[in-house]
């Protein structure tokens, strides 16, 4: 049995520039996710998936391969996650090489753990699914949510449950954003990943935060910085 990372990084994001190799606590961002998927001894190879000559540099100093780039084509704002690692299985595929787990690690996961890994690559062996991936549950029940119009109106997603109590209402989830294991024929099938076939390693809402803008930096500097002091 085989198992491969794959990290996508590509050089073109816009609302924090630089944002994969941006120093983050005094490493470049991306060296987190590579230095815990190699500490966590799952995974063959480890391979950064990127189209940017600093982001390879950076990447292959923290003990990644980047064995190729990235076409141009798959390293736009629009595309998606499954056809990045879709392509890596492609080429892994072109070079001989043979992998039955295919995990993507994302490249700015500052909060991964080698134990959540590791558990989660054990759930994937032993229940044979399709995708087990990283989420964790809303802080609100999401049935009790509601939109605002432009003239400033709101209206419920679920009216039905106004009057349910809170308890009563099932437990929703999100993706968590940090890791996804999946089989390399769901991968290259486009296969969605929130479905039936699919399950999850639940984390603590605490230890999850997007990073997508600089406002999500920040708390997620201050997180860290908490979480290292209590650890």
């Amino acid at each position: 049995m085989t198992n491969t990372c794959i990290i996508p990084a590509r050089g073109g994001s816009k609302r924090i520039p630089r944002k994969n190799i941006k120093l983050f606590h005094g490493k470049p961002m991306i060296a987190y996710s590579i230095e815990t998927a190699i500490q966590s001894k799952l995974f063959d190879r480890v391979i950064v998936s990127t189209d940017d000559l600093e982001i390879a540099e950076v990447s292959r100093h923290f003990g990644a391969e980047v064995p190729f780039m990235r076409p141009s084509e798959l390293s736009d704002d629009q595309t998606a996650t499954i056809p990045v690692i879709g392509h890596a299985i492609q080429w892994m595929i072109k070079e001989g090489i043979q992998t039955d787990c295919v995990a993507c690690i994302y490249a700015t996961a500052p909060f991964i753990l080698e134990t959540d890994l590791i558990g989660a690559e054990k759930i994937f062996r032993e229940g044979g699914w399709e995708y087990v991936f990283s989420a964790t549950s809303f802080g609100f029940p999401i049935f009790r949510g509601f939109r605002k119009d432009t003239d400033g109106k709101v209206e419920m997603f679920f009216p039905e449950h106004f009057g349910t109590r809170s308890q009563d209402l099932p437990e929703a989830y999100h993706d968590a954003g940090q890791f996804y294991f999946g089989k390399p024929g769901a991968w290259l099938e486009g296969k969605r990943i929130f479905d039936t076939w699919s399950t999850i390693v639940e984390l603590p809402r605490w230890r999850v935060q997007d990073i997508d803008t600089a406002e999500d930096w920040s708390r997620a500097e201050v997180l860290y910085k908490v979480i290292q002091n209590i650890s």
